[in-house]
């Protein structure tokens, strides 16, 4: 019969009657706090010690890195100086922590003299390497880096990405239009003079040089110890080690590297292309996928290195 099923036992009244009226508990602020404060600490340990993202924002290391690039730079290859800790919060010192020169080819991030602001450029001589340019092309210890003709590389014709803040709407930089050439696809892409060059370990890698200007003769220096001499693979457009120190009308550091640069300026080195984006999105995430450039994705940027032709 249904009245002889047994009825589940009532819930007994709490043994705390405060505790029906317990107010939940506050939130102890000075712990969420920390525990974020803990968190951004890690975060700011692994970008100065491990790695951290990196924005290309300029054409100076064309055809290799373009405008849009996000990259992966490793912070611990030359072991860690004051320019390694992330937003440059340390003041500029000359101490290094496990120092290691980098290597003929290295594309490297460096803070120039003159300013806090990270510039990539690739390390073409080293610490007591004599090294001269002539008429563009590099002459390292009396021998001139050898130079073969590679078939044009192309690059979209962007003028939105190109022109750098050219104050005239729709004028590129001139340099670039006479190569302007439309496709059978009917895109419109630049056909650079493209040359491949091999440093004296073997390390190989293509520049662009498509002009007659004043960075294509540099006397002839002896790099110093503890330094090393950078250049941009976009030969003329590349404000690097063949460039002095300038400032604006402002009064703003500006110009180049000013000459050879010290290892402990240089704050890693670049590994990979983690996604390129070319300057067509918006703010809104739904615009990205439209504007990558498809097959720059993990791509490596450390340079093949060809052992039949390391420098004898």
């Amino acid at each position: 019969m249904a009245d002889d099923i047994p009825k589940p036992p009532a819930p007994k009244p709490s043994a705390d009657p405060a505790a029906a009226g317990r107010k939940p508990d506050k939130v102890n602020w000075f712990q969420e706090l920390r525990g974020l404060a803990l968190m951004l600490l890690g975060v700011l340990a692994f970008h100065s010690l491990f790695a951290k993202p990196f924005y290309i924002p300029s054409i100076s290391m064309m055809p290799n890195l373009l405008v849009g690039d996000r990259l992966v730079v490793s912070k611990y290859p030359y072991g860690w100086n004051w320019s390694s800790i992330s937003f440059h919060l340390l003041p500029r010192g000359t101490w290094h922590l496990f120092e290691h020169t980098p290597e003929y080819g290295d594309i490297v991030i460096v803070v120039p003299g003159n300013r806090k602001a990270d510039l990539i450029k690739r390390v073409v001589a080293r610490p007591g390497d004599r090294i001269a340019v002539i008429d563009g092309r590099i002459r390292l210890n009396g021998r001139f880096v050898p130079r073969e003709m590679e078939p044009p590389v192309r690059i979209p014709a962007d003028d939105a990405l190109r022109c750098e803040g050219d104050p005239e709407p729709g004028h590129c930089y001139d340099g670039f239009e006479r190569y302007r050439t439309r496709l059978p696809s009917g895109k419109e892409v630049y056909e650079l003079p493209t040359y491949r060059e091999t440093l004296p370990n073997g390390a190989q890698f293509d520049v662009i040089d498509y002009i007659d200007q004043e960075l294509d003769n540099y006397r002839e220096i002896t790099v110093p110890a503890g330094h090393v001499f950078l250049m941009g693979d976009d030969r003329d457009r590349s404000a690097d080690s063949r460039a002095p120190f300038e400032t604006d009308m402002f009064g703003q550091p500006s110009g180049g590297l000013g000459g050879p640069v010290p290892v402990t300026d240089i704050g890693g080195r670049a590994e990979f292309i983690t996604f390129s984006l070319d300057g067509t999105q918006t703010w809104n995430p739904l615009t990205w996928w439209k504007a990558l450039r498809k097959g720059r994705s993990f791509t490596s940027l450390r340079p093949p290195v060809d052992e039949t032709k390391v420098w004898k």
